[in-house]
Parts: C-alpha cells; structure tokens; sequence
C-alpha cells in the first residue's frame, strides 16, 4: 500500500474515487445550505481536476480566471463551466471546457473518476472530474476565460500549515459557512470552491 501521495498510481486513485462515491452514499452538496435560499433548481456543470506529474511528484493544475468574467473573475478556479445539452455526459463537459479553456486534447486527459457533485453559493451543482493530464504539455490559453495557468504540489496542498477555515455569514436565519482559504502559492490565492474541492480530494487520496 502507498504510504505517500508521490508512491499513488493512477490505479490507486481511481480506487480511492470510486471507494469514496460507494462508502458515501448520503452526501449531498457540502455547501447545501446554500439551496434553502436559492432561486430555483441548480443548473448543472462540471470542473475537470487535473493531476500531472512532474519530477517525480503529483500537482495539480489551476486557472486564474479572467478578471472580466462575469462570475468568479479574477479567481482561481479548475477548468470547468455548464453542461451543455450536446456533451452526452458529465465528463464530457469537463473535457470540453479544458480543450476551450487551457487547449487540452481530451483524447490526451486519463479519466480515473468523479467526486460527489458539490452546490455553489451562485447556484450551480457542480460535478468533479479527475484526470491524469500529460505534462508538459503545450497549454494554450483562452484569453477570454483564463488569464493564467499554474501548478501546486500535493504535498504542499495537504500541509494544514498552508490553509486555515474563515466563515461566511448568511441571511438570517441561515448559518454562517465554512470558507477554505490557502496561503499564497506563487502569488495566487486558492480560496472558495476550488479550495474545497482540493481538500476533498485529498481526504480521498490519504
């Protein structure tokens, strides 16, 4: 058995996601509270998580958004958007929105698996997808969309010294939730649902 994040194989996260979907039969949005007072249904969309590794190590890839988007600008987000009703499934969505965000051929992205589906505060319940990437790899940015493209290590992400918990408050009645926040890495700032969905995977992973 792996006893580190770097010994995982492509095998063993896979078995890890499809363990986590099986054992956790109940979870819903992490964020549900959210649906008390959002207007309507969520419209469904998905996020492909991209794992690569270089020397010798497994990181994952982000975004920064661009700062003129309408929602999320400016953060820093995993390639990802709203399923669309000719992509035949969720992880074609993910796929789909790499290959327009960041240039990434999906014939090229090594799919190992889903995490359960998470609502977001601008009312859409989003669908992880995780997949291998090849690295390096000629990355072709949508300036439109994306303003940058990075990498952040495992180990350095599932340190508990590099992220701490802050809390939003919400419209009475309602509670205040948790917000994930990680140090700088590189001068950009992880925080919000990309944070959560990295701490997610990494519960799985460990």
């Amino acid at each position: 058995m792996p006893t580190s994040l770097h010994e995982l194989t492509e095998e063993d996260i896979a078995r890890r996601l499809e363990l986590a979907i099986m054992n956790d039969k109940n979870a819903i949005a992490e964020s549900s509270s959210y649906s008390e007072w959002l207007p309507g249904p969520p419209r469904p969309a998905a996020v492909l998580i991209p794992l690569l590794k270089e020397a010798g190590e497994w990181r994952l890839l982000f975004t920064r958004r661009n700062a003129n988007l309408a929602e999320h600008s400016g953060q820093v987000s995993f390639p990802g958007g709203q399923v669309e009703e000719n992509d035949g499934s969720i992880e074609n969505t993910a796929l789909r929105e790499a290959r327009e965000e960041i240039g990434m051929d999906p014939a090229k992205v090594r799919i190992l698996g889903r995490m359960h589906d998470i609502l977001t505060i601008t009312n859409y319940s989003v669908t992880p997808v995780v997949g291998v990437i090849p690295w390096p790899y000629p990355i072709r940015i949508a300036n439109d969309e994306v303003s940058r493209v990075f990498t952040i290590p495992l180990t350095w992400l599932a340190d508990p010294g590099n992220y701490e918990i802050q809390y939003r408050e919400l419209p009475p009645p309602h509670k205040s939730v948790e917000v994930f926040y990680f140090h700088l890495y590189d001068g950009e700032l992880l925080w919000g649902l990309s944070a959560r969905l990295t701490l997610r995977l990494l519960e799985i992973l460990k």
